[in-house]
């Protein structure tokens, strides 16, 4: 075989590959792939320096690594706001038609896997990193290289981001399952539980021989023109990605619910497991007005299957302390399988609901697995009972430390500040990604720190030593460094990180960006008022903020200076200019993305909003400017092409 005859070998097996793991179509016979790909293996281990980057052979998995290293996405994945039924549904339409009321919709299967972003340079793929947080993941490149259906080159050369998720499908997971339990392995407990865990295999080979599938579902990062998402994933298919069993465009609430009874009807029949239907606005203009909320972008929904129910009996029902305190009751079930996943806890809420619907221990329940991660248990069989169940007491102390409970009539809490509960829950809390995000402190790291007596508060982490950590079991010397290079780290964090991590009861990562917006470090000293006063923050969260401080200010003070957290940077007030102040709506396709143009605009002190009303000062548009135009000239509101708007500027 010389070069030439080496790359059309390459292109025909490529082909082959392409026909039978993406098309579900095969060409020929694995005796024919076999021996060609064989000759191909011979030909590379004699000409190491002609091996193409696209050769099958860069599929097999041969990298074992210590761990995996972060990457950035180059845009935030999203998560989808869920909906239950179809009143949910109509809700979702409603507000999405308040936004723009000329929409389509593209409609397909919401598939139970392991969501996974590629990121292609130059039609090479560069990157493959896990969702993660949604803005940073893992770099599992390699392990990304040997699934079968991800393309390694595909012709188009701008950067792209390419979103879908990673599946097994049900047969495969059955022979996982099967090979691990001769092994004497534990078994995986559901299909996407199966494609999580060989996704992050160290070992690639690993990964490689777990038949894992990508299934696009969006993109990212891109420069494509399409002006619908169902033109754009039509091109994405065309590069060589496998097609979703199902997708379809409508228009209104009555075709998606047509849609949705179908594939929920058929959910069993598909090769992979389902979990709802996506409905994203098919509109990308559209979309772009729409934008996101703090969670979620409003141009698409997760419309979930109904949720599957079984019985079940109540064996016992423990107690969890959080954090703050707060003491929840969990019933330990009888394990049951609810579509794949083996259930063997279920939410009580609080001791009101265990007592508002009688539970006992021994009853017969009905539970139900939804969209929780937990199962809730939505009805007692009372007609089922023999006598030996057993009447639930309300605890006195903690489960914990063994103090006395504070009974609050819906929760019981614990008082005890230096309960090990509270102190390890709120160590690992403000070691998490959405707080101080310090690498190396997991739950069990933790535990060994506090029992070792080394670490009775958060303040205690930042007076560790190499010493101190390597007298303790476990604790390597490479292993500990780290650590203590993680702590480092964490100092000069934004200061909305630092206020989130002090684990505020009610006061999240949201609350959090406002309150350190608005005040910085002196939210030790604002009024209820003031607080109140802020956008998205009502009475109870400012109760809760004014408590945590009068109890807590001397830590805080202390942390602070460790940390030295950064002030926000107060933005500069815009000079004078004809839209500050204004409200400014964007509509039409311009000269840069919309996205450039609502900075610029916000930057000049304008509102930048996604619909127009009277209160609309300017409507800015660019080619194809839609409703919204119509609507501005019925509403008298100024118009401005986008020269015209950059003329004012100027």
């Amino acid at each position: 075989m010389n070069l030439q005859e080496y790359k059309e070998a390459v292109e025909k097996l490529n082909l082959y590959s392409h026909h039978y793991y993406v098309l579900d179509d095969p060409i020929t016979t694995d005796e024919v792939y076999d021996k060609l790909y064989h000759e191909v293996v011979e030909y590379e281990q004699n000409n190491k320096d002609d091996v193409l980057k696209n050769s099958p052979t860069m599929r097999v998995g041969d990298v074992v690594r210590d761990g995996f290293t972060k990457a950035s996405h180059l845009t935030r994945m999203w998560s989808l706001e869920d909906v239950f039924d179809a009143e949910g549904l109509q809700k979702w339409l409603t507000k999405t038609y308040k936004l723009d009321k000329n929409i389509s919709f593209y409609c397909e299967p919401k598939f139970d896997g392991a969501s996974l972003n590629l990121i292609y340079e130059n039609g090479e793929l560069v990157q493959g990193i896990t969702r993660g947080d949604g803005e940073i993941g893992e770099l599992i490149t390699q392990n990304v290289k040997t699934i079968k259906t991800v393309p390694l080159i595909i012709e188009y050369d701008e950067r792209i981001e390419i979103r879908g998720e990673v599946v097994i499908f049900k047969e495969e997971f059955e022979k996982i399952n099967e090979a691990r339990m001769k092994d004497g392995e534990a078994v995986f407990a559901n299909p996407r539980n199966a494609a999580a865990g060989s996704l992050r295999q160290l070992d690639s080979s690993v990964t490689a021989s777990r038949n894992l599938v990508f299934l696009p579902y969006g993109v990212g990062e891109n420069l494509l023109e399409h002006k619908l998402l169902s033109d754009k994933m039509e091109f994405i298919y065309s590069l060589g990605f496998r097609k979703p069993p199902q997708s379809s465009t409508c228009k209104d609430f009555a075709e998606i619910e047509d849609i949705y009874e179908i594939m929920n009807r058929d959910r069993d029949s598909y090769s992979m497991m389902l979990d709802g239907m996506v409905v994203k606005v098919n509109e990308i203009a559209s979309q772009i007005d729409m934008g996101y909320t703090v969670k979620n972008p409003r141009f698409s929904v997760a419309y979930k299957f109904p949720a599957v129910e079984k019985i079940t009996t109540v064996k016992e029902i423990i107690l969890q302390v959080g954090r703050t305190g707060a003491v929840t009751p969990v019933a330990i079930v009888e394990p049951t399988d609810i579509d794949g996943v083996v259930v063997e806890r279920a939410t009580l809420h609080n001791f009101d609901e265990i007592d508002r619907k009688d539970i006992r221990l021994n009853d017969k329940v009905i539970i139900l697995r939804s969209g929780d991660v937990i199962p809730k248990i939505i009805k007692v069989l009372t007609h089922e009972r023999d006598g030996s169940e057993v009447k639930y007491e309300r605890p006195q102390s903690c489960p914990v430390c063994n103090s006395e409970l504070l009974d609050e009539g819906v929760l019981l809490k614990c008082q005890n500040l230096t309960c090990e509960a509270r102190v390890i829950n709120s160590i690992i809390y403000f070691a998490s990604k959405p707080c101080l995000n310090i690498d190396g402190l997991g739950n069990k790291i933790v535990e060994a720190l506090f029992n070792s007596g080394l670490v009775k508060s958060v303040v205690d982490l930042f007076d560790l030593t190499l010493d101190k950590l390597l007298a303790l079991e476990g604790f390597k010397e490479k292993k500990s460094q780290n650590l203590l290079n993680s702590l480092e780290d964490a100092k000069g964090s934004e200061y909305w990180r630092f206020l989130n991590s002090l684990g505020i009861e009610h006061v999240g990562e949201v609350a959090s960006k406002t309150l350190s917006e608005k005040f910085g470090s002196n939210f030790l000293h604002v009024s209820k008022e003031e607080i109140i006063a802020c956008d998205g923050i009502g009475e109870e969260m400012a109760e809760s903020v004014l408590e945590f401080v009068r109890v807590n200010k001397e830590t805080i003070l202390k942390l602070q200076d460790i940390l030295k957290p950064l002030e926000p940077i107060q933005k500069a007030e815009a000079k004078e200019n004809p839209f500050k102040g204004k409200t400014a709506v964007l509509t039409g396709t311009m000269s840069e993305s919309r996205g450039a143009i609502k900075e610029m605009l916000e930057e000049l002190g304008a509102k930048v909003s996604g619909s127009v009303s009277k209160k609309t000062d300017f409507l800015i548009y660019g080619e194809d400017a839609g409703s919204k135009y119509d609507k501005a000239i019925s509403l008298h509101v100024e118009c401005l092409t986008e020269q015209e708007m950059r003329e004012k500027i100027e």
